[in-house]
């Protein structure tokens, strides 16, 4: 495998995170999306919207995660969380 490893994307502010890298047990509020219209659509219909608390309830740093948002869980693949940025309030 001589693939380059993607960067992930850099957070807008210092203390901001994409989503995917928020450890299990961890409350996280949304901040903003690096994606696109598509994309920010799905998730805003699944209530991940600017503001929302965001509680990971597993992740294990590989493979799809899975969140608590406006009181559903919501499991999401490491693509999508990779594009939602979020801080630690």
């Amino acid at each position: 495998d001589n693939q380059p490893l993607m960067e992930p994307p850099m957070p807008q502010h210092a203390t901001d995170t994409i989503l995917s890298e928020v450890k299990s047990g961890e409350d996280v509020f949304i901040s903003s999306f690096l994606s696109g219209y598509a994309i920010n659509h799905r998730l805003a219909s699944l209530g991940f919207t600017p503001g929302a608390k965001v509680k990971m309830v597993q992740n294990f740093m590989r493979g799809p995660l899975i969140v608590f948002v406006r009181g559903t869980r919501v499991a999401l693949g490491r693509g999508e969380a990779s594009k939602i940025l979020v801080n630690r309030g």
